[in-house]
């Protein structure tokens, strides 16, 4: 059998792999193992390929920011910045039809900020405003499907873990990517509460009413964010700036968010232990899938498939607008399955030298830009597209009176506010390119 054919055949076998319950990280690493094997015919040189690879996986700086956002995530959620942002959005939001839940796609917005992390913006916002989307009588439908699609601002809005991936892998500037993706994300919890506003219309019933709130309450609830907009500015601001590097500035960010929750007293002893333990496991998981993704991606340069696949597609002579399409629709495919952490790793060195081989009428690192933007919107939709986006299980099992097949229903506006997003920004690339083009 050929090194090609062994490339192709590689994937329907992580498929299976993956749906015997075997860890992404794991089924990568077995596959791209046993798969060098059959094309060396010896483990000599993949037992010296797993010795380099391990160290050059984990000894790259740039994968630092990582545990810093993720820390400065934990921090934040004990500085009670998630109840804040809740609390300022709903006091000038919740009066209107619908807004209790458009305030939760606010407070997401705000979090996602300061997370940088999906599932863990989902879960630390389900905490504070489920309860009070209970309490105004919202169906459980539109309150699980709105926190998980809220959730997903989390990846979107910089900083992003996903987005730091997706710059390592294609060799881009972590801070142009940041940027890009700025407006993107506003346009999401734009697009999140038009849906929220035409839903509640159509479903009057699924959505209660909360008093208008006093402007002096409205302005009190504002200054008690401003930890929120401190920490972000720092963060963002130092990075375009020129103060200090991406990951000297998820330290800053990490250093801020936890002296904010010290002072606010959301930190002793005891939670910032569990910040650290919390930090560490979910650091674990996420190198582990780099490196499994590493190890099979190089399988996979040796089987010659990215080559193949990328001179195929140029030969034929296809529009590059349809190919673009196509790889999108197979991106939202793969989120009912997969979660985007592994579909970044295991998709983006196949299909970023197919696309590059094209031409789109913009230049190499415009272009990379604009393709990973989509590609992470079209991740974010996977994470809340039934029946496994990891978004919906989140929050289903915060929510268990409510049937998983109503968050299916509920999330489904979402899913098409999303749609119509990613149309408009693959028709209109200046949107995303706009601020970075403006700042660079």
């Amino acid at each position: 059998m050929s090194g090609l054919e062994l490339g192709i055949l590689s994937f329907p076998v992580l498929i299976f792999l993956i749906f015997l319950r075997i860890p992404i990280g794991l089924a990568m690493l077995i596959c791209g193992m046993v798969g060098s094997y059959l094309i060396f015919g010896s483990w000599t040189p993949i037992l010296s390929r797993l010795k380099g690879e391990t160290y050059s996986t984990f000894s790259n700086y740039s994968l630092s920011i990582i545990p810093l956002f993720l820390l400065m995530g934990q921090f934040a959620t004990m500085g009670g910045m998630s109840q804040a942002l809740f609390k300022a959005a709903e006091t000038w939001l919740g009066h209107r039809k619908g807004g209790v839940a458009m305030a939760a796609v606010g407070a997401c917005a705000g979090f996602g900020a300061i997370c940088g992390s999906s599932l863990a913006t989902a879960a630390t916002m389900s905490q504070v405003a489920l309860p009070e989307l209970k309490r105004y009588g919202y169906s459980g439908s539109l309150a699980t499907g709105t926190l998980a699609a809220g959730g997903t601002l989390g990846i979107l809005i910089p900083p992003s873990v996903i987005l730091v991936i997706y710059a390592i892998l294609t060799e881009q500037n972590i801070a142009k990517l940041f940027v890009a993706a700025f407006i993107p994300g506003i346009l999401a919890a734009i697009g999140y509460m038009i849906a929220i506003a035409i839903y509640v219309r159509l479903f009057p019933e699924s959505a209660g009413s909360r008093e208008r709130a006093p402007y002096a309450e409205r302005f009190a609830a504002l200054v008690d964010v401003w930890p929120v907009l401190l920490v972000f500015l720092a963060v963002v601001g130092g990075i375009y700036l020129g103060w200090f590097t991406p990951t000297e500035g998820a330290a800053v960010g990490a250093a801020g968010t936890g002296l904010i929750a010290l002072i606010n007293g959301g930190l002793n002893r005891h939670t910032f232990i569990a910040c650290i333990l919390a930090t560490a496991s979910s650091t674990a998981m996420i190198f582990f899938i780099v490196f499994g993704a590493s190890m099979f991606n190089s399988f996979l340069a040796l089987s010659q498939l990215p080559q193949t696949a990328a001179a195929f597609v140029s030969e034929q002579g296809f529009n590059p607008w349809l190919v673009l399409t196509m790889i999108l629709v197979l991106y939202l495919l793969f989120g009912c399955v997969m979660d985007s952490l592994s579909m970044i790793l295991l998709t983006v060195p196949i299909f970023f030298p197919i696309v590059t081989a094209l031409d789109y009428g913009l230049s190499p690192e415009e272009f990379a830009i604009w393709f990973g933007i989509l590609v992470l919107i079209v991740v974010e939709v996977g994470l809340i597209t039934p029946p496994v986006g990891m978004n919906l299980f989140v929050i289903n099992s915060m929510a268990k009176e409510t049937p998983i097949h109503h968050t299916y229903r509920g999330v489904l506006p979402f899913v098409t506010s999303d749609i119509i997003r990613v149309a408009i920004l693959t028709a209109f690339p200046v949107i995303t390119l706009g601020l970075m083009r403006l700042l660079y």
